[in-house]
């Protein structure tokens, strides 16, 4: 009977553990021909834990998917098989024109379909989101991943289309992730919350200083995840510390001036049919 019972908890606590997915969003900083293979490892070394990711700032020009296909080679070397998708160039002009890029492990998640720039509001948004379905089980979440205008140039006159979402998707379980360039205390965000998405992180810078001040390396609120909480369980939420691992700020963002987040949930409903 013992055994019986530790069978069945050893069970129940495994189908939990499958029904949880842990997603990360990185700015990656002109992700492009300017980052080296070792830089590339080391990227792949922060990443590998991670079941999907979403890079912002992949370069438009052909070295772009040039360095995301060499991550997914260097995350396929860490042990498990990873796969990729990257969008076209956003509709913004060519001085700030970008791709965005996902990758994920194929033993934990597939792609619905194929992923796509959203065109609705792409006259309003300079660098419109890349959106994907993933499966989890038998049900399936769809990200929004977003790079938005400097805070120079009013990010906030383009996040709040973003409210607007999850009545064109309406079967979507939404989660919104990447650079927004603007604080979440913001108002631009309120009708989001209001509407049912949460944002995963108060109070946390996620941008790097040009230079650490009394061991202060992070600069500004910028990065974040906001999520459809009536159908998602947030279990998790965090940023990777990688500056840690130089001696130096400025070598440090070499390979990005953000730090990556991570964003882990179970899923309430949204079954496939």
């Amino acid at each position: 009977m013992k055994k019986i019972i530790l069978f069945l908890v050893l069970f129940v606590s495994f189908s939990c553990a499958a029904q949880q997915i842990t997603v990360c969003s990185w700015n990656l900083k002109d992700f492009g021909q300017t980052k080296t293979a070792a830089q590339i490892d080391f990227i792949a070394q922060t990443l590998k834990h991670f079941d999907v990711v979403a890079v912002q700032e992949v370069v438009a020009g052909p070295g772009g998917p040039k360095a995301v296909a060499q991550l997914s080679d260097a995350l396929n070397r860490t042990g498990a098989k990873w796969a990729y998708t990257i969008s076209h160039g956003t509709s913004s002009d060519r001085y700030s024109k970008e791709r965005y890029a996902y990758l994920w492990k194929t033993s934990k998640t597939a792609l619905v379909g194929e992923a796509w720039l959203e065109k609705k509001y792409n006259l309003q948004i300079s660098r419109e989101p890349y959106m994907g379905r993933f499966k989890m089980g038998k049900k399936q979440f769809t990200l929004v991943s977003f790079h938005a205008i400097p805070k120079a140039k009013q990010p906030e006159t383009e996040i709040k289309y973003l409210q607007y979402f999850p009545t064109v998707y309406p079967t979507d379980q939404l989660i919104f992730c990447g650079d927004f360039n603007l604080s979440e205390a913001h108002s631009v965000f309120n009708p989001l919350k209001k509407a049912g998405y949460p944002a995963a992180f108060s109070n946390q810078k996620t941008s790097l200083r040009q230079k650490c001040i009394n061991g202060d390396c992070l600069a500004s609120e910028y990065d974040n995840f906001f999520y459809a909480q009536a159908q998602i369980n947030c279990i998790k939420a965090g940023v990777v510390p990688f500056h840690t691992s130089f001696t130096e700020v400025k070598e440090a963002r070499k390979i990005s001036d953000h730090l990556p987040l991570y964003f882990q949930f179970a899923l309430k409903g949204s079954v496939i049919k």
